[in-house]
């Protein structure tokens, strides 16, 4: 579980350190901002390798289970996951009115993840794992408000953009659904 807990804290450490506006801004007059980013990209694809390869560990030795989650916590997992796929389409750039209503699609999303995991997985590795995804995204969020970033423009009606952003999240979230066994090694379903 270290090399989980390794990755998590640098993967998560690499976008703490971005809501330091100063810290970010000097950086970047230092490096210059492709290598800056190249340097940013290199230690968030680290961090998320170690994170995969530390949890497919830390699974094989067995989970740590904390506690255990009535069955009924999946059903909430399987119906949360659709609209967290639902936000990640969101992200499209074009105004809608799903975008602007969630004004930061992506956190949102991460919160619905990281909520709806932690609603289905009692074992150490996964309660570390969402448990710091769902803090950092509402750490961002807070540090996204303060500096005065209120995200995407409100839109007062439906658009061509939110169908996609519908049909896209909803292809999304089936295909995650049949590949889950595949990626994850669990099924998302009918365990």
């Amino acid at each position: 579980m270290l090399v989980l807990a390794l990755g998590t804290v640098v993967l998560l450490g690499a976008h703490v350190l971005t809501t330091f506006r100063e810290t970010r801004t000097g950086l970047i007059e230092r490096w210059g901002y492709r290598p800056y980013r190249a340097a940013y990209a290199l230690i968030s694809i680290l961090g998320f390798i170690l994170i995969v390869w530390g949890f497919s560990r830390y699974r094989e030795h067995g989970l740590i289970q904390i506690w255990d989650p009535p069955r009924w916590t999946r059903h909430i997992t399987i119906t949360l996951m659709w609209f967290a796929f639902i936000a990640l389409a969101a992200m499209n750039p074009a105004p809608s009115r799903i975008r602007g209503w969630l004004r930061h699609p992506m956190l949102v999303a991460i919160k619905i993840w990281a909520f709806a995991h932690l609603l289905a997985n009692g074992d150490a590795g996964g309660m570390l794992l969402f448990g710091s995804f769902l803090a950092f995204a509402v750490y961002d969020r807070i540090a996204v408000k303060r500096r005065g970033d209120a995200g995407a423009a409100p839109v007062k009606s439906f658009t061509r953009a939110d169908a996609i952003t519908l049909g896209v999240g909803t292809v999304a979230y089936i295909a995650m659904i049949l590949l889950h066994p595949v990626l994850i090694g669990v099924p998302a379903v009918g365990r």
